[in-house]
């Protein structure tokens, strides 16, 4: 996959509207993950069908989180999964040719056990605290993330409470972009917000 792609990371929050994911994209996001805990999954596959063309044209893949039919089902470019989220061998072998993988990571043990070829890129973090996902594991901060980094040759995107200020540490530390979800949803103008991660990372 091109590592650019993964520079400007948009989680989408519970709920999240066409019009939230298009304006992330119109100001720079450059990949989207549908991630919603609460939603059903013909709700997810009517969400990513009505997303895809547009997003399509823009160059800009649509990966989903954690529901392998969804992505079956509505042509999504992808899939995210934690470590919970099932075998990545199998994952691959479902998905079939041209799909991407991703997988998150937050410890050394972790990214040692991943099977070699199953996976196409590493979410890594939590990098700080994060209200978005109140169970998550203790933050690594940007040394701890380097050391993930720096231990694989897989593209990897930070995660965790990032945002604009985070992105000159984060690129130093070798990862190849940000995931956010809040820096962008719970922006009052999206769109901007958007702009102003991309333009940070270009610029760090």
């Amino acid at each position: 996959m091109n590592r650019n792609t993964l520079a400007v990371y948009f989680v989408t929050p519970d709920g999240a509207s066409p019009d939230l994911v298009m304006a992330a994209v119109r100001g720079g996001a450059s990949m989207v993950q549908l991630r919603d805990k609460r939603a059903s999954d013909s709700d997810l596959v009517a969400l990513a069908r009505q997303l895809k063309p547009d997003l399509t044209r823009r160059g800009v893949p649509l990966i989903v989180n954690d529901r392998l039919a969804v992505v079956l089902a509505s042509g999504a470019d992808g899939l995210h999964v934690g470590q919970s989220d099932g075998d990545p061998r199998a994952l691959r072998k479902a998905l079939g040719p041209g799909r991407l993988l991703g997988l998150s990571v937050e410890t050394l043990a972790q990214l040692d056990a991943i099977p070699a070829g199953s996976v196409d890129y590493l979410g890594v973090g939590p990098v700080h605290a994060t209200a978005t996902k109140p169970d998550h594991a203790a933050p690594l901060g940007v040394d701890g993330l380097g050391r993930i980094v720096s231990s694989t040759a897989l593209p990897c995107v930070a995660i965790g409470g990032l945002g604009v200020a985070d992105a000159a540490g984060v690129k130093a530390a070798g990862a190849n972009g940000m995931a956010v979800v809040s820096a962008i949803s719970a922006a009052p103008d999206p769109a901007a917000a958007a702009r102003a991660l991309a333009e940070a990372w270009r610029s760090a």
